[in-house]
């Protein structure tokens, strides 16, 4: 799952994208509006963790700017601003979510997992597709109840193709799953991960759509 931090305290802002990244998230991190709107138009999150109060701007104003231009994509709010009127002015901003500060980091990854599912269109934890199996929770994968070991960027790419599966996911979302939005992408990268995976899940799990992208497979053996 990748996300978009947006937290001024570059000690915070670091420890959550460390935390989050060992919780199986792939954190981008900026701490200014101006760079928050910049990452928002060129990279593609699944969610984003949004402080209030930013250097040049509000975090609620930016959350509002991004709800008026039509973005649907799940925000949870941090704060040191924790009262009652606070929480109902976030939400009531368009958050789907609110922590105060200070947090807990697994209870934060909980809520990103929860409101993540809620996105989807799924209610339960596991993500289950023909007899394969992805526990975010749990960073693991099986087939047929057997572990499949799975390095980082090999479970985020089986993760994005149990999102919707049975579709074609284009070759650039695949990418921007893999990669921050800053970072370059050798040519064959995705087909080298693509490779590995097939490899661990078997050969007939994933199939290539030419010059489109890649579309996970139910009843292959």
């Amino acid at each position: 799952m990748r996300i978009l931090i947006v937290e001024d305290d570059e000690t915070l802002s670091d420890g959550l994208a460390a935390g989050l990244g060992l919780n199986g998230f792939l954190a981008e991190v900026t701490g200014t509006c101006a760079d928050a709107d910049m990452a928002f138009q060129n990279g593609c999150f699944a969610a984003v963790v949004l402080d209030v109060m930013l250097p040049d701007g509000s975090g609620l104003d930016l959350l509002t700017r991004w709800r008026k231009a039509g973005h649907h994509i799940p925000v949870i709010l941090l704060t040191a601003l924790d009262a009652v009127a606070d929480r109902i002015a976030g939400l009531d901003h368009g958050a789907d979510d609110y922590l105060g500060k200070p947090f807990d980091l697994d209870e934060l990854a909980a809520r990103l997992r929860a409101i993540g599912r809620r996105s989807e269109g799924r209610a339960e934890p596991v993500m289950r597709f023909g007899n394969l199996e992805l526990d975010p929770a749990a960073h693991t994968a099986a087939r047929g109840g057997q572990q499949i070991a799975l390095s980082r960027r090999e479970y985020t790419l089986l993760h994005a193709l149990m999102e919707r599966p049975g579709a074609i996911i284009g070759r650039p979302t695949l990418e921007d799953r893999l990669y921050g939005w800053q970072d370059g992408v050798e040519s064959n990268a995705l087909e080298v991960h693509i490779h590995k995976l097939r490899a661990k899940l078997g050969a007939g799990m994933i199939r290539t759509v030419r010059g489109i992208g890649y579309q996970l497979q139910k009843d292959a053996t």
